[in-house]
């Protein structure tokens, strides 16, 4: 069996504390690509638009490969799903989202040739557009290059 490095868990713990703090607890991920941000909104669209551009502008993934948008693109939707329980609407029924989320892109597998990944994590809140009115919320996708 090959053995794996926890992308999906440095992704996890990069949304849910700091960026030392994950890199003390994962010190085998310190070479990977990764990048955290922030987005709150209550459109679907702009949680996928944030992520991606984030990626593109920190080079994470390339412009010029689709199979890297591609991977990105479907890594997020299967975030999504986890944070709206597998209803992938937000602002059409009324909820809205307050997240931090992740990007981390490597090699999970010690075996070069099984390539590379990128994991994305959500982590925060959603709930009805009323302060006070929202429950916490994490998703977690992964997906190869």
């Amino acid at each position: 069996m090959t053995e794996q490095i926890s992308i999906g868990k440095y992704a996890t713990l990069l949304t849910l504390t700091t960026e030392t703090t994950a890199q003390q607890l994962m010190p085998q991920c310190k070479d990977m690509q990764f990048l955290v941000g922030k987005i709150g909104t209550m459109s679907l669209n702009k949680i996928i638009a944030s992520v991606e551009t984030a990626a593109r502008r920190e080079g994470i993934i390339s412009e010029n490969h689709y199979r890297e948008t591609h991977a990105l693109y479907h890594a997020i939707l299967e975030a999504v799903n986890g944070i709206t329980r597998g209803e992938l609407s937000i602002g059409e029924v009324m909820r809205t989202v307050g997240l931090k989320f992740a990007i981390v892109r490597g090699r999970p597998y010690k075996d070069i040739e099984e390539g590379e990944w990128i994991a994305v994590s959500l982590y925060g809140t959603i709930g009805a557009p009323i302060k006070g009115k929202e429950h916490e919320t994490i998703g977690l996708g992964i997906n190869h290059i």
